[in-house]
């Protein structure tokens, strides 16, 4: 599995300090944040496995924050507040926060409970976090992530289905990372495709049909690899512009 990815957003810069370094102590990779800007630059930027909210972000609000990113993220959530009464919790979870912590907090049970919604969430939100803000290229290839087109080497648009977009999007959202099966199932259930048949066989069969279509030879792919006894790994580098 990959070092997860935590955003630790505080602003207070201390405390994002104490933070970042004792998750990166506990083999994570953290980013600091002051602001919900901040977040959305580090978003846009690369994978996130996990955010660290803070509820009082000096002029902004951590709540409100949450529910903005819910509207298009999936990102699990845990918010960070010295305020700890039942009111505030509720409010945290009705905006769609998977945890509450307060402060002040032993780091022991921080990092339990990372690891917990981590466990529990998987990766669904990371495998999907850019899937309308980046162009992605890959060996010539290029996939728009606002219009959903994709254009081979050479120049011409190859249509894809709703399901091959989606696969495609968890794909180059995670190079070089070896997704399993359940991974994949829950990305394509995360993005709001509509189709319930998520099993291992449905994913090969996916896999198989964008192979089809992307790969000079599908049955020897070069792109889209088999992780045996795992599932499957986009091995080549891709690149990324905003559009």
């Amino acid at each position: 599995m990959s070092i997860p990815r935590i955003l630790v957003v505080d602003d207070d810069p201390e405390m994002r300090q104490i933070l970042t370094q004792f998750l990166q102590q506990n083999g994570s990779i953290a980013l600091p944040a002051a602001s919900e800007s901040d977040v959305r630059r580090h978003m846009e930027a690369g994978r996130i496995d996990l955010i660290l909210l803070d509820v009082m972000l000096g002029d902004e609000n951590g709540i409100e924050i949450c529910a903005r990113l819910r509207k298009d993220n999936a990102v699990p959530i845990i918010m960070v507040s010295a305020l700890s009464t039942d009111q505030q919790r509720m409010a945290g979870y009705a905006v769609g926060a998977d945890d509450y912590i307060a402060k002040p907090f032993n780091t022991g049970l921080l990092l339990a409970r990372i690891k917990a919604v981590l466990a529990r969430t998987q990766r669904a939100a990371s495998l999907a976090h850019r899937r309308r803000l980046t162009s992605f290229e890959f060996r010539g290839w290029n996939y728009n992530g606002r219009t959903d087109e994709v254009t081979s080497p050479e120049g011409y648009q190859v249509p894809l289905s709703r399901r091959e977009v989606t696969l495609l999007q968890a794909f180059l959202a995670n190079p070089h990372i070896p997704l399993t099966r359940d991974e994949i199932a829950t990305a394509l259930d995360v993005t709001g495709d509509g189709e319930a048949d998520a099993s291992g066989r449905a994913i090969d069969m996916l896999v198989g049909r964008l192979r089809s279509k992307i790969e000079p030879n599908p049955k020897q792919p070069e792109m889209i690899k088999t992780q045996r006894g795992m599932g499957y790994v986009f091995a080549v580098d891709v690149a990324t512009t905003q559009t």
